[in-house]
């Protein structure tokens, strides 16, 4: 009885690595976030992918949640161009 239920637990943990739930659900849940699309207009399909999201990412859910008031970064100076000649030509 105990060799059954090993070879099955063994069984079952063989096809639920090679199917990889956890790594389909997070590249599902990074298409949506990342393409956007129609899915973006449905309340329901938001709810599910945010959901989605804390189910697989956790930390990086909880620091998004955490920055979300954050103010945009400085932009960087802008890009000078040094002349060759002082009359305007280049």
């Amino acid at each position: 009885m105990i060799a059954a239920l090993l070879l099955a637990a063994l069984a079952v943990g063989y096809t639920v690595g090679r199917l990889r739930p956890w790594d389909r659900l997070d590249t599902w849940v990074w298409r949506r976030v990342t393409f956007g699309g129609p899915w973006t207009r449905s309340k329901p399909q938001q709810i599910l992918t945010i959901a989605a999201h804390v189910l697989v990412r956790p930390r990086v859910s909880l620091d998004i949640w955490r920055h979300r008031h954050d103010p945009p970064p400085p932009k960087s100076p802008p890009v000078r161009v040094r002349r060759l000649y002082e009359d305007g030509q280049t």
